[in-house]
């Protein structure tokens, strides 16, 4: 299998995404950069295809979370898609085979002249415009060094399965900085019998956030903000996965808990895009509909309606004492006779709108009648004697 600058090449990646994190995706842009830098042929599409729920892993969900999470995860790409062909069977499927049927696929469809295909659903993965460009496509899987290393574990692999994968496919290993997969490939005497066929990138940006990490974070309750889509993020919180709760004092981005809640996950091909398209909607409204907290959060009690006593100062139990008469509180004491001059801010009045100011001949501005008394009292801190150093008149806030 030689490959040159006009070889078109499809890359699929398979894996449990449970859930998909950016490097799942980064994966295919650092591929794409290097086949098209190195010479190596065309890429024209990627392809995530997760496993079947079947699959016995820890930390699986089921395949309606995670191909949903996938295509939101997506949804800013114009050629990597996700394939829930995988999914759909009735049992777990060999890597091998997966390859052979999008592979198929895509020639058939390559081949379809009198429009049979066309008249068919075509599943999203498929390339728009790959019929107008002449030659065949080359799919070849997409994986991390660990996965090449898993080549050499006793009875994980058929002898078969490697065989066709190497040989009628290939593979593009993306490897980290400081790794040694050409000493690995050296001493397989399969895989350096396969050695053209094998593409060895490597990432000199290190990446370690794994989906396994991503979990443990989320089962602790602890942020993954900047580690994973926002938007995939949140709709882990919203459906309870990973040993999270779907409280929506959590959610990351603003917006009403109504509207957050509002989408249910009823298709996981449809979903992504309602989900999307309601986050969109609600972060229109503008930093006016941001909640900085849920309010339930700290009770307040009410304030009575004729009468605002509030003091800004801090306290213990031990200075406690019952209110004084005209005050509210009950065992709340004001703390006024504390060391420290705290200060004291009566209004006189009740909330009102706000009557329009009155300017007088000599420049002069006067409040009409209903203005409020403030009352400014100071604490001398020693005596406990109290005296009322300024009144004034202003105009209750409007409400």
């Amino acid at each position: 299998m030689r490959m040159t600058s006009s070889t078109k090449i499809m890359l699929i990646a398979c894996g449990s995404f449970s859930p998909p994190t950016p490097m799942h995706f980064r994966m295919f842009e650092i591929a794409r950069d290097h086949i098209q830098q190195m010479g190596l042929g065309q890429v024209v599409g990627g392809i995530v295809s997760p496993v079947h729920d079947s699959y016995a892993k820890k930390g699986l969900v089921s395949a309606t979370h995670r191909c949903a999470m996938i295509k939101i995860g997506l949804k800013t790409s114009d050629w990597i898609h996700l394939s829930d062909w995988e999914t759909q069977q009735e049992e777990w499927t060999r890597t091998r085979q997966v390859l052979q049927y999008h592979q198929n696929y895509i020639n058939s469809y390559l081949k379809d002249t009198n429009g049979t295909i066309n008249n068919q659903h075509i599943p999203a993965w498929i390339p728009e415009g790959i019929k107008r460009t002449a030659g065949q496509v080359q799919l070849k899987l997409l994986c991390g060094a660990d996965l090449l290393e898993s080549f050499a574990t006793p009875g994980l692999w058929k002898d078969e399965d490697l065989e066709a994968i190497l040989g009628y496919h290939g593979i593009v290993v993306i490897s980290r900085a400081g790794s040694n997969p050409e000493q690995f490939i050296f001493n397989s005497d399969l895989l350096s019998r396969y050695r053209r066929n094998i593409t060895i990138v490597t990432n000199w940006v290190t990446n370690d956030v794994s989906s396994t990490l991503i979990r443990k974070l989320l089962s602790r309750g602890l942020s993954v903000k900047y580690l994973l889509d926002d938007h995939v993020a949140e709709y882990i919180r919203k459906f309870g996965l990973f040993g999270t709760n779907n409280e929506t004092k959590y959610i990351l981005t603003p917006g009403s808990a109504a509207e957050a809640m509002s989408i249910s996950p009823i298709s996981p091909v449809n979903d992504p895009d309602l989900y999307i398209e309601a986050q969109n909607q609600r972060n229109k409204l503008g930093a006016a509909s941001c909640e900085a907290m849920d309010e339930t959060d700290f009770p307040i009690p009410p304030l009575p309606p004729t009468t605002l006593n509030k003091v800004f100062c801090c306290a213990t139990e031990s200075n406690s004492k019952p209110a004084s008469p005209g005050t509210t509180g009950g065992s709340r004491g004001t703390f006024l006779s504390r060391p420290g001059s705290a200060v004291q801010i009566v209004t006189t009045a009740a909330p009102m709108p706000t009557p329009p100011l009155v300017t007088s001949p000599d420049g002069t501005t006067t409040n009409p009648a209903g203005a409020a008394a403030l009352h400014i009292t100071l604490d001398d801190g020693t005596t406990g004697k109290k005296k009322v150093v300024k009144k004034l008149k202003i105009s209750a806030c409007p409400v």
